[in-house]
């Protein structure tokens, strides 16, 4: 089978284009919007993202591709999406669909919150392109590889009738597995704060001893480090923050991978990224139905 290529669109750092690359899918370009997360991504991937904004960019002046991913922003679909600043959702979409419209790849894919369902009009403009077959699956739970409970919504749409299997049973990385033998934390007087009953809620604790799950991982965790914490005995009050290494394996990143910005840009850039196994799940099922019989 000759080489599957896929543009990648709102890309981020590149979490879910890593996975891409494991099960063999190429990456023709990548578009990214955020100087800081095209540095990360340029610095592990390669030179074939581009940092601009979709909403200027022609779709015939691209490198024709295979397929399209869209992963772009969940801001307004998500629950505890941080607005401020941000473009939602609803406006980014549309220029989603303008490519596909114009460059009709042989598949799409576009990968966002569960939340997303309660916007009917996204929904049919995703579901609903003619002379696309379009399989729905949510959620697809990252702790079925992963030890972090995080779901979302995939839509994979092809040209030809294929249904695209659902990911099997895995046995998933331990909570324990993925922590530091000795991190490099520093603790923030709020994660003590909250501790003790000073905000009006308590953080989330995970043990790794006792096979605890860490919750999602957000965007905005260097904020407010005190709201998701790992148990370590080692450290005062029990608990610690996950480290910007530990944060990343939470997501499935290799340890190869680098951040080369601020700690605040890491942790947003993993919180904003496609957990990597779902990546690789998604391009194993591209690569079969690129191999069906046309």
């Amino acid at each position: 089978m000759s080489t599957v290529t896929v543009n990648s669109y709102f890309s981020g750092a590149g979490l879910m284009d890593i996975g891409l690359i494991q099960s063999g899918i190429h990456i023709g370009q990548a578009f990214e919007l955020d100087k800081s997360a095209c540095k990360t991504y340029r610095h592990n991937l390669g030179d074939h993202v581009k940092e601009c904004d979709i909403a200027q960019e022609l779709v015939l002046e691209q490198d024709s591709c295979d397929g399209m991913i869209f992963t772009y922003p969940c801001t307004k679909y998500s629950t505890i999406a941080d607005i401020h600043g941000i473009r939602t959702g609803d406006e980014l979409f549309l220029h989603a669909l303008r490519h596909l419209a114009i460059a009709r790849p042989e598949f799409y894919v576009v990968e966002n919150v569960p939340g997303m369902r309660a916007f009917p009009v996204v929904m049919e403009a995703m579901q609903k392109m003619p002379d696309y077959y379009v399989n729905v699956f949510c959620p697809i739970k990252s702790e079925t590889w992963l030890p972090q409970k995080r779901s979302r919504l995939i839509i994979i749409g092809t040209k030809r009738s294929f249904i695209p299997r659902s990911p099997e049973n895995h046995k998933p990385i331990k909570l324990v597995d993925i922590l530091e033998i000795e991190p490099d934390i520093n603790i923030p007087r709020s994660v003590y704060s909250r501790m003790n009953g000073e905000y009006r809620d308590l953080p989330i604790v995970s043990n790794p001893v006792s096979g605890d799950l860490a919750p999602t991982c957000v965007a905005h965790y260097a904020k407010d480090k005190s709201t998701r914490l790992i148990a370590d005995k080692t450290f005062p009050m029990g608990v610690r923050p996950y480290t910007v290494r530990e944060y990343a394996r939470l997501q499935g990143v290799p340890d190869w991978f680098e951040f080369p910005v601020s700690q605040t840009d890491a942790y947003r850039q993993i919180g904003n990224g496609v957990s990597v196994p779902v990546g690789a799940w998604i391009g194993a099922e591209i690569k079969r139905y690129m191999s069906s019989s046309f």
